[in-house]
């Protein structure tokens, strides 16, 4: 089967936070795990160049716009890559021959179908979040995310009638009987997951849809892709900025790969706060551009730091850099951290105690004190494997995957951890280094498969160091693992199945105690 997953594109107005990484993380892992079981998969990711955040901080630098994104988005394409995510595709929408010619097609499909309408507007515009906003949207007058009272706005603008498309979308929201992470997908809908966020999707429904603006004046932001037959205005953020999920294949030019779209299971991976965007105004765009919605839309919650919200005047702002920089450029640690601790749709906390509490106790001690100590044992006795004997772990791989294909993801990689600590505990009790040495190779034998199961589990988690668990073990797939067409089979998942796995290789530290 075809996947196409995608993220929201990042404002590379600065350098990228561990909110992109958070995002970043959830979606390579869900791209990883569709290609380990077998999907045909795409995953895009990228960038949101243009608007007044930029034009003002390109402005308060003595820089063109340009300059400015030139500058940045290269710090979050070298920080991707060093997270080991797994993209195939990078959109940038100030790319004029791949991303404008399908936002300025969508725009005129939009007008030929009578949903965009000219008018006069005076409302309340947060720079931050790039929207007019409402008194239901504020917070003793401001903005909640930003704690920014907005600026009050006249001026021309093109309005997109989403408020017609009110009962249209309430429609593809009949929300199925399920768990708080079943999919509410209606026959022609899409799904939400965690399903609880359908709920509040439906609730902004019930409240009233109100137009949204399409376009500002160019005499107010000069920073974006024009709109078509009237070079007085500019596109606005929506048109612009969603309309990357399809022009990254080409939509509406003649390189178009629709394949990737009509002939695949579409997946937005986005944060709670653009989730209404995603699943109202995006819906309701491609219906009137005569292009079918997405399957579905993995929403996640925001990232605090130490128990509060990240803040430069709190000082507790939690830099990506830092984290890689402490765990030697590793990004293991922080792509278990983020999988581990935080359930796919709720709201998560970093903490330096923690991730330095976890990477001892789980990776270090668990994980890697279980290698080395089962390589070591099985060295003395000459490295040959004998008989696996039988699983104790029974139907590890069974709840694993149906956790990985339900994205309860945290779920997903306790099964692994399981089996380590359990593994770990059945060491000491059968006190295996003490045994007769043909009961020892037979005992330690079965202990380098449990590790070949855990290395499996954990590698759409903590890529890197799954390999190289692979690698220690001498498993005769380990050089595969991280090829992006590499899948877990049946042979695979089988209790012995590799029968041509006859002896390890040499033991190395796998996390290097912190300095």
């Amino acid at each position: 089967m075809r996947q196409y997953i995608t993220t929201a594109i990042d404002y590379p107005n600065a350098a990228p936070h561990m909110g992109h990484v958070m995002e970043k993380v959830l979606a390579d892992v869900t791209a990883r795990w569709f290609r380990l079981r077998g999907d045909d998969v795409r995953f895009q990711i990228g960038t949101d160049e243009h608007g007044v955040k930029i034009q003002r901080k390109a402005q308060e630098e003595k820089v063109e716009p340009q300059a400015l994104v030139d500058r940045n988005v290269p710090l979050y394409i070298d920080l991707y890559r060093r997270l080991q995510i797994s993209s195939d595709f990078f959109i940038r929408t100030t790319d004029q021959k791949r991303h404008w010619p399908t936002v300025q097609a969508l725009w005129k499909k939009l007008v030929a179908a009578g949903v965009l309408e000219k008018r006069t507007y005076t409302g309340l515009y947060c720079a931050g979040c790039e929207r007019f906003m409402t008194a239901r949207d504020l917070t003793e007058g401001k903005c909640a995310i930003h704690n920014a009272v907005p600026e009050e706005v006249s001026e021309e603008n093109y309005f997109f009638l989403l408020s017609k498309d009110a009962s249209w979308l309430k429609s593809l929201l009949t929300k199925k009987k399920g768990g708080p992470h079943s999919e509410a997908r209606p026959s022609g809908g899409y799904a939400i997951v965690p399903a609880s966020r359908a709920q509040e999707t439906l609730s902004l429904i019930e409240q009233g849809l109100e137009d949204v603006s399409f376009s500002r004046p160019k005499s107010s932001l000069s920073w974006g892709i024009p709109v078509p037959d009237d070079p007085d205005h500019v596109m606005y953020v929506w048109c612009d900025a969603l309309t990357n999920y399809i022009s990254g294949l080409g939509y509406f030019t003649d390189h178009e790969e629709n394949q990737w779209w009509e002939d695949a299971e579409v997946t937005h991976v986005i944060g709670k706060d653009i989730a209404r965007f995603h699943a109202l105004i995006w819906p309701a765009m491609l219906k009137h551009a005569g292009v079918r919605i997405p399957d579905r839309l993995l929403i996640h919650g925001f990232l605090t730091s130490e128990g509060q919200k990240m803040s430069k005047s709190i000082g507790n702002v939690v830099m990506p850099e830092e984290v890689m920089k402490h765990f030697n450029g590793n990004p293991d640690p922080l792509r278990f951290y983020l999988s581990h601790e935080i359930p796919v749709g709720n709201d998560g906390d970093f903490s330096w105690k923690r991730i330095d509490e976890l990477y001892d106790a789980m990776l270090r001690n668990k994980i890697g004190n279980l290698l080395n100590r089962v390589l070591v044992l099985l060295k003395k006795e000459g490295g040959m494997l004998s008989a696996v004997g039988k699983d104790p772990a029974g139907g590890a791989w069974k709840a694993y995957a149906a956790a990985m294909d339900d994205f309860r993801l945290s779920d997903a990689i306790q099964e692994a951890v399981k089996i380590a600590v359990g593994a770990n505990e059945y060491i000491d009790a059968r006190r295996v280094w003490a045994l007769p040495a043909a009961e020892k190779t037979a005992e330690l034998s079965n202990l380098a498969e449990r590790l070949r199961h855990i290395s499996l589990m954990l590698l759409p988690f903590i890529p890197k160091t799954a390999q190289e668990i692979a690698r220690q073990l001498q498993v005769p797939y380990a050089e595969k693992m991280l090829v992006k067409d590499f899948q877990i089979t049946p042979e695979m998942r089988k209790w012995g199945g590799q029968k041509d796995w006859k002896k390890v290789g040499e033991p190395r530290i796998l996390f290097a105690p912190l300095s």
